[in-house]
C-alpha cells in the first residue's frame, strides 16, 4: 500500500508541475482568463492531493492494522478525487464541454472523504 500511494503521489505531483507549466505557457494565449483560472484550480488541487498521497504513504507505516483500512480508503479517495475533480476541470477547459462542471463536485466529495479518513486514521498513528 505504501509504495502504491508513494508512486501515485509522486506521479500526480510531477504531472501537476507539467500541467501547470503547460497552462502557463501553452494555454495562456489560447484561453480566456476564466478558463485559465479553472485550469489552474485543477492543477492546484492535483498538486495538493499528490502531496496528500505522500502523507497517506507515510501514515500507512504509522497506523498498523487498526488504521490500515482508513488509510487505504483515504488514498483511493484522493486518487478518485484527483481524477474526477482535476480531470473534469481539464476536460471542461480543453474541450469546452461545460456539462463536465457538473461532475467536478463529486471529486470534491471524494477529497473530503479522504481527509476525514486521514483524520480518523490519525487516532491510530504511533
Amino acid at each position: 500500500m505504501m509504495q502504491t500511494f508513494l508512486r501515485l503521489g509522486a506521479l500526480f505531483a510531477g504531472l501537476g508541475v507539467a500541467f501547470g507549466a503547460f497552462g502557463a505557457h501553452a494555454l495562456r494565449q489560447r484561453l480566456d482568463a476564466r478558463d485559465l483560472e479553472i485550469f489552474e484550480t485543477g492543477v492546484r488541487y492535483q498538486m495538493y492531493h499528490g502531496l496528500a498521497l505522500l502523507i497517506v504513504a507515510w501514515l500507512s507505516t504509522r497506523t498498523g492494522v487498526e488504521g490500515a483500512t482508513l488509510v487505504r480508503t483515504a488514498g483511493w479517495a484522493f486518487v478518485a478525487g484527483t481524477l474526477i475533480f482535476s480531470g473534469s476541470l481539464y476536460a471542461l477547459v480543453l474541450t469546452q464541454t461545460r456539462w463536465l462542471g457538473a461532475i467536478t463536485p463529486l471529486g470534491g466529495v471524494a477529497f473530503l472523504v479522504g481527509w476525514i479518513c486521514v483524520l480518523l486514521a490519525a487516532r491510530h498513528a504511533t
